[in-house]
């Protein structure tokens, strides 16, 4: 069964700074035109890849049907694997958990 959420790892920092700017901007956003996601299962293959010795982590729980800008599923041809990304800044309301790693 396809789940409500979808999730985004990210520093404490940088969700703080989204709390003040009201909005949460990953710099993939300006790069690569699109916020990385993950559907749950996929966390821990994002943490292995890209994350392995980080400290101060957090990953965001989205609501899929709050998230106010485009929400795409896309093959990342790296992994042959189909990620959710979303095309613009999240909103807050879409943000509906903060989980420390």
């Amino acid at each position: 069964m396809e789940s409500d959420y979808i999730y985004h790892v990210t520093t404490q920092q940088k969700w703080e700074e989204a709390q003040v700017n009201g909005a949460f901007i990953a710099d993939s956003l300006a790069t690569e035109g699109f916020i990385h996601c993950s559907v749950e299962g996929q966390v821990a293959g994002v943490l292995d890849r890209y994350y392995k010795g980080q400290t101060g982590l957090v990953k965001l729980k989205i609501e899929k049907a709050k998230v106010e800008r485009p929400l795409v599923f896309e093959l990342a041809g790296s992994i042959n694997e189909v990620f959710p990304h979303i095309h613009g800044p999240i909103n807050l309301d879409a943000i509906v958990e903060v989980i420390k790693l």
